[in-house]
């Protein structure tokens, strides 16, 4: 698993994939917090928050993570490479879990340089370290679990088509319905007394608790839970094939 998993970030950084998705991320996120005015930019708000950081990060990881992700087991398939990938010496759950892994931490190697926007705002801040620390690093956690069930979805997606643009497209609207579907169902009325639930179901109510700075036990096992899902289905996938 460990010789897979080197693999495939070797991969992400000998093509431009990797580095692309790293700097996109970060100018789109800069381009809001300095440079574009209005409420999200740093120095108009008045304000020294990443709060900024926090509300666009989910949106750019929505179409960045399937990026990353498309090509995953898509490329294997298009290849014919898959084949020899599952006859390998290794369980296909340790198959499915190297890629998972891979690509989440080409996720945690785009968030690493943002550290430089913390020490950015604590300096802004006045007097100098006026921000609030814990509902920071509350939502750096919740940003890095909400970017863990992209990455999930973004690898079962990538196992259901040999078509890298086609599992690029699943993943978006998943991983779209996942963050924001059920709070937009649940304002349609359509199940009254279970909007509560319904609105639980979605990732946007547990990421938006721990951003307060909040780690609730529920919303850790709900992240986890969800990734476990996505997993075990992508494993179920590859079961499949050695079925035909």
């Amino acid at each position: 698993m460990y010789v897979l998993f080197l693999k495939e970030i070797r991969s992400f950084f000998s093509s431009l994939i990797g580095y692309i998705v790293i700097i996109v991320f970060l100018i789109v996120n800069s381009l809001f917090m300095w440079i574009f005015p209005g409420e999200f930019n740093v120095l108009d708000s008045g304000y020294s928050n990443l709060d900024t950081l926090f509300i666009i990060s989910p949106w750019v990881f929505l179409f960045l993570v399937p990026a990353i992700t498309m090509r995953l087991f898509a490329d294997e398939k298009r290849t014919g490479t898959i084949e020899l990938l599952l006859t390998r010496p290794v369980s296909d759950f340790k198959i499915v879990f190297a890629k998972y892994l891979s690509g989440l931490t080409l996720v945690l190697f785009s968030l690493l340089p943002t550290f430089i926007y913390f020490i950015s705002v604590h300096f802004l801040g006045n007097p100098v370290g006026n921000l609030d620390t814990g509902g920071i690093w509350g939502s750096y956690i919740g940003l890095f679990f909400l970017a863990s069930i992209y990455v999930a979805i973004g690898v079962f997606a990538s196992s259901l088509t040999e078509n890298q643009i086609i599992s690029f497209i699943i993943a978006v609207i998943l991983s779209f319905f996942l963050f924001i579907g059920f709070e937009s169902i649940s304002t349609l009325g359509i199940a009254k007394g279970f909007d509560d639930i319904i609105i639980k179901l979605g990732i946007n109510d547990h990421y938006k608790s721990m951003s307060r700075g909040v780690l609730d036990t529920r919303d850790i096992i709900y992240f986890i839970s969800v990734v476990a899902i996505f997993i075990i289905f992508t494993k179920l996938r590859l079961q499949r094939r050695k079925w035909k």
